[in-house]
């Protein structure tokens, strides 16, 4: 027993110790000779592993500026200093999916014990940028929702549009689309802030404006329902015994509410569900399902449970609304497009990637948990195979099989054979633009929007590498093959060009109207009168 403690003692010093190290790391200068070294690291590591890298930017440009980064450093900088000069740079490469994160101090295991007892109130609000206001769309917060229809005018007394364009220059869209930028910024603002600052941060003020009247308005870490001291003047309230009956009736309840969260993708700490189905319109007749992202959840059942109730209503009509749904899993949209079609399809062309085990270099080399490297390293035979067969080599290039790669995938026999609109803005992005690619080449849909962030002839994701720069600290991943359609536009690194042109006013926000989905209802209404 003294030993293990001892052991425990030990491994706690240890990891105080290192903890202490890293912090006082990242804070302090680093050499030019230690930052040059992590810039050929990371030109490497993107030369070595990315399969397009210079699809929107030329091989001379992007040499140039790497060379050119590498002769500004004439001083020491520290890691931050240092992550805002790179960031640029690499997002000159033009790809989406490619992310560089700064390294922030990390906590002693009681610190993190103790954040974990709260939560951040800013991570509750969500915002969207329009006509170059910065709006609080939601608040998931019970409390502050006066606050919602604000527009931010500053953040810790920084005007909220200088934040926007500097951050704009570390990251890039696919391509040379735009739409992305300002939709992408206000979606993940709260890790994007971080990022901007290079600490973390427990207290936020804004700046607010609502019409004529400017406050301020402070967010901090909250603690937990649960870890609340108990008043103790107030009697607590007895638990009713609930009868045998009731017990089963509540365990069914309960496991009906599990079943349907699961399907649905439920988002519990915004209270949201991914994937949502109900019918809308005048007379309920146009089927809508609005699609936050495909990650979470069984989503087969959902499908499958959806257009059976379109088929069985008949409807006539389908809304796809894909806005604000950043992408996920290639499966789920293969699918959903299995529905949405009655032709045999070839959904996606094999990935084109530059190694044969892009699953194993994504899980077992790279800035991953020690425990992931040693599970991957034990199962690496089957990893190694797996990938091996599923990848060939022809002409000089690699490419890797998916099961929506096929070239005589069937329909869905629920498939709909109604007209279908898909609604898009710029945070359509990844799996989302993959899925409006097929819809938008087989003339399925008529899209009402604005270009989609994500691009029409493909993006490059599916597993990622991750990389940890040695002497900066600093984090970024990127993905390992390009993933596409078989349909391409002339448009090179553009995203889906909507049919109807439509973008919110700050006034349509403020009003909270929906113009892109009032247009589709109205011209439903009109084209059933005439």
């Amino acid at each position: 027993m003294k030993q293990i403690t001892l052991l425990f003692t030990i491994l706690f010093s240890t990891s105080c110790v290192s903890t202490k190290r890293f912090n006082q790391h990242i804070e302090k200068k680093h050499s030019i000779s230690d930052l040059h070294q992590d810039i050929d690291m990371a030109y490497n590591q993107l030369k070595k592993n990315h399969p397009k890298l210079y699809q929107f930017v030329t091989k001379e440009k992007l040499d140039a500026k790497f060379d050119s980064l590498k002769q500004s450093i004439t001083n020491p900088l520290t890691s931050f200093e240092f992550y805002k000069s790179l960031t640029p740079i690499i997002a000159e490469v033009r790809q989406g999916h490619i992310s560089v994160s700064p390294p922030f101090k990390k906590q002693t295991k009681k610190e993190i014990k103790e954040r974990k007892k709260s939560n951040f109130e800013f991570n509750k609000l969500d915002f969207e940028y329009v006509e170059n206001a910065f709006l609080i769309k939601a608040n998931y917060s019970k409390k502050n929702l006066e606050i919602i229809g604000s527009e931010v005018l500053s953040v810790n007394n920084e005007p909220i549009q200088q934040i926007i364009q500097q951050s704009k220059k570390r990251f890039a869209s696919d391509g040379y689309n735009s739409t992305f930028h300002n939709r992408i910024i206000a979606h993940h603002f709260s890790g994007m802030y971080l990022k901007y600052k290079g600490i973390a941060i427990d207290s936020i003020r804004l700046q607010l404006k609502n019409k004529d009247s400017v406050y301020y308005k402070t967010f901090k870490r909250v603690l937990k329902e649960k870890h609340l001291k108990k008043d103790s003047t107030i009697t607590p309230i007895k638990k009713v015994r609930l009868t045998p009956e009731q017990k089963l009736a509540h365990r069914k309840k309960q496991r009906f509410q599990k079943k349907y969260n699961k399907q649905h993708g439920y988002i519990k700490s915004k209270n949201l569900y991914q994937r949502n189905f109900n019918f809308i319109g005048k007379d309920s007749s146009i089927a809508y399902l609005k699609i936050r992202g495909f990650h979470n959840g069984n989503y087969k059942k959902f499908y499958e449970n959806s257009f059976k109730k379109i088929d069985a209503k008949k409807a006539k009509t389908l809304i796809i609304d894909l806005r604000n749904n950043t992408g996920g899993r290639l499966s789920e949209i293969y699918k959903l497009y299995s529905y949405l079609t009655d032709q045999k399809f070839q959904f996606v062309n094999k990935a084109e990637s530059l190694t044969r085990i892009p699953i194993f270099k994504a899980v077992a080399t790279g800035n991953i948990p020690l425990s992931v490297k040693f599970f991957s390293y034990l199962f690496s035979p089957i990893l190694i195979t797996h990938d091996i067969f599923k990848s060939s080599k022809k002409e000089g290039h690699i490419y890797y099989r998916f099961s929506s790669s096929k070239t005589n995938s069937k329909p869905n026999p629920l498939n709909f054979k109604g007209k279908i609109y898909v609604l898009i803005n710029g945070n359509s992005f990844s799996a989302s633009s993959i899925l409006s690619t097929n819809l938008h080449a087989t003339k399925k849909a008529v899209f009402v929007g604005e270009e989609t962030g994500g691009g029409y002839n493909g993006t490059v994701a599916g597993v990622y590498k991750s990389v940890l720069l040695p002497n900066s600290k600093i984090k970024f991943n990127f993905g390992l093959m390009q993933i596409e359609s078989p349909y391409k536009s002339l448009q090179i690194g553009r995203g889906i060009i909507p049919d109807i042109e439509i973008v919110p006013t700050k006034n349509d926000r403020i009003n909270n109207i929906d113009p892109e989905l009032e247009w589709i209802l109205n011209n439903e209404t009109l084209t059933s009168t005439l």
